[in-house]
């Protein structure tokens, strides 16, 4: 009996330490989760990024371009302008007017396990509000439904109230994962990881938006006649349907009915090979774009062009 009691002790003391972690947790980032007044009559939440005032939060909790506030952690109010926003992986940042801030410590996904605990945190009124759950599914970079490159799929089945898009992800050490949104994917609640957010906020930060490459095409993947396929090593690429004029690739000597197999060394078999190619770095670079015309393989000089 001793020994159940003892064991019972034990446990409970266990689960009081780690009630008592999340709750320091919880404490500790605190001061750098705000409120964020971007749409009516519903407030969400956003994270310091900048000691400055920098703020990043979700691109869907703000409806308007002005007459943005954020709420902050000591009770004060600021105005805030939006600095720029990236739709495709549901990130914005605004500038509030306030400064000596204290910004979040982004820890990173390196470690993260399916099953883990991990604790949603958000501020959509004055005070702090916080749910449980564990990490459901991890995956590496995919795609989201408006394009955005994501570096890692994380999701996690903590409850998103109402105003708790926008607020951090903390893995079970406290440590920041990353951003919740309930808008990025239809029907699941997921976290945009820091690499991805860490590089949003600096392309949003230098201009205002984050930049694309563009060709100026229509594709849709077709197969590759079998011959074909085996002497390039892949049976799929992206037929032409349509080439605007004075594009990118209209310059470049595409042609409607063309096939793109491979750009700047890289092979092309869908639309997502192209889009991830099509990165903001290669905005401006001369590649070599190699297509399927007639029936042979031919190499055109393609100058990437920058999405408006």
């Amino acid at each position: 009996m001793e020994t159940r009691d003892r064991k019972g002790n034990g446990m409970a003391s266990m689960l009081e330490q780690v009630s008592n972690d999340f709750a320091a947790a919880v404490e500790r980032i605190g001061p750098a989760v705000v409120r964020v007044e971007g749409r009516r009559r519903f407030p969400a939440t956003g994270v310091i990024w900048s000691s400055e005032g920098v703020i990043v939060t979700a691109h869907h909790v703000v409806k308007r371009d002005e007459g943005i506030s954020v709420g902050l952690a000591d009770g004060r109010t600021a105005n805030a302008a939006l600095v720029g926003r990236d739709p495709s992986t549901d990130l914005a940042v605004l500038r509030a007017e306030a400064g000596d801030l204290a910004p979040a410590s982004w820890a990173g996904d390196a470690a993260l396990k399916v099953g883990q605990l991990a604790l949603a945190v958000g501020r959509p009124g004055e005070a702090l509000q916080a749910s449980l759950g564990v990490i459901t599914a991890l995956e590496g970079v995919w795609r989201s439904p408006a394009g955005g490159s994501i570096e890692r799929y994380v999701q996690a089945d903590v409850t998103m109230y109402p105003g708790f898009s926008g607020g951090p992800l903390l893995g079970a050490t406290g440590d920041m994962i990353g951003l919740n949104t309930s808008a990025l994917l239809r029907g699941v609640s997921l976290t945009i990881p820091a690499q991805t957010v860490r590089r949003v906020v600096e392309a949003l930060l230098a201009h205002g938006r984050v930049r694309r490459g563009y060709l100026g095409i229509g594709s849709q993947p077709v197969r590759l006649p079998d011959a074909l396929a085996s002497e390039l090593g892949q049976e799929t690429g992206l037929l032409l349907v349509s080439v605007e004029p004075d594009s990118p690739a209209g310059r470049a000597g595409l042609l409607l009915g063309d096939t793109i197999v491979a750009l700047a060394g890289e092979r092309v078999r869908h639309l997502d090979d192209l889009q991830a190619i099509l990165s903001g770095d290669r905005v401006g670079q001369t590649v070599t774009v190699r297509i399927v015309r007639g029936g042979q393989a031919q190499e055109r000089e393609v100058t990437i062009g920058e999405r408006a």
